[in-house]
């Protein structure tokens, strides 16, 4: 329990570290960014696990589904 306050204090220290620098340390990203960092391991998925013919079979399910 003792810890508990120099946790909250270090903690408090860093968040303000990150307000000088007008950094968020939990913001969120732009969609664009954070498509850009998901795509290149997406496509290395794809292409190691054989999972196009998955996603065209789901594809297709799910437009069965909806009747088209």
């Amino acid at each position: 329990m003792a810890d508990t306050a120099a946790r909250t204090i270090i903690r408090t220290q860093g968040r303000r570290a990150y307000a000088s620098f007008g950094v968020r340390p939990s913001g969120t990203r732009h969609p664009l960014v954070a498509t850009a960092m998901v795509l290149p391991l997406a496509a290395l998925l794809v292409v190691v696990f054989g999972g196009w013919e998955a996603v065209v079979t789901q594809a297709s399910s799910v437009g069965v589904m909806l009747g088209r």
